[in-house]
């Protein structure tokens, strides 16, 4: 179970209130203007979200809560209706590194270490990405053989590897090409235990990109946590048949 619900804001051309002085009220200045987001004082009636920096929050945060507006009092994880995680930006790849609360220190220590991992070209891959999403659809209409095909170039070693070079001028290139798409079907295994960490690689690999997960009732839900959000469950009986369905599926036995 995760604690919170990671999501994107926008807010470009929208109100967020910011109360304090200091440079704790600074630094969310800095960071709501970054973003596109106008500086409010608490009366702006159409502001959703606020920034507290005050030495005694507790009032304000009553208020603004009782106008339904979502609170963020630095260094207070117990007044915070969402926190704000470290971000590593290669627009418009953006990626967020948050721990509950728990330790802004970390999230920044884990972010530094991956600013020297991801390049920055990553967010010309994107855009390039984006521009294509038409001419995606019209190679491959149909949803999971296109998702089989962006699988395919971007993972480690492809056409489109993130961590490679050249990816973003090769997306012109491999959509005009002759690349295969791996068939849909039917893959299944038995989990070694119940700890997702003892999946093999393989094994992580198939259950992030499977259309389908097919599952015995007592498989973990740590391990159907590794599966995409948006992949079709269907629980199985023991010793079931798995229903016709197209797509990669992928089917977990205890």
């Amino acid at each position: 179970m995760i604690e919170s619900l990671p999501l994107f804001h926008r807010i470009s051309g929208q109100p967020v209130i910011v109360l304090g002085e200091g440079e704790a009220a600074a630094a969310k200045r800095r960071l709501v203007e970054r973003a596109g987001g106008v500086v409010a004082g608490e009366i702006e009636p159409e502001a959703r979200l606020a920034f507290v920096a005050l030495g005694d929050p507790e009032a304000a945060v009553a208020r603004l809560r009782a106008r339904g507006v979502l609170v963020n009092v630095p260094d207070r994880p117990e007044l915070c209706d969402f926190i704000v995680p470290s971000i590593l930006d290669r627009s418009p790849v953006l990626l967020a590194i948050g721990t509950g609360g728990a330790s802004a220190g970390l999230a920044k220590a884990l972010r530094l270490r991956l600013e020297c991992l991801l390049p920055p070209a990553l967010g010309g891959l994107a855009a390039a990405l984006g521009r294509a999403r038409e001419a995606l659809r019209a190679r491959w209409p149909d949803a999971s053989t296109r998702r089989r095909a962006l699988d395919a170039a971007l993972g480690e070693g492809g056409v489109l590897d993130p961590l490679g070079k050249g990816s973003a001028e090769a997306v012109d290139a491999w959509l005009s090409g002759n690349s295969e798409v791996a068939a849909g079907g039917v893959v299944e295994f038995r989990l070694a235990s119940a700890d997702p960490d003892d999946l093999t690689l393989r094994q992580t690999r198939l259950l992030g990109s499977a259309d389908v997960i097919a599952h015995e009732p007592d498989v973990p839900p740590a391990i159907l946590d590794r599966a995409r959000a948006d992949a079709v469950r269907l629980v199985l009986g023991a010793g079931e048949a798995v229903p016709s369905r197209d797509g990669l599926i992928v089917v977990l036995r205890r």
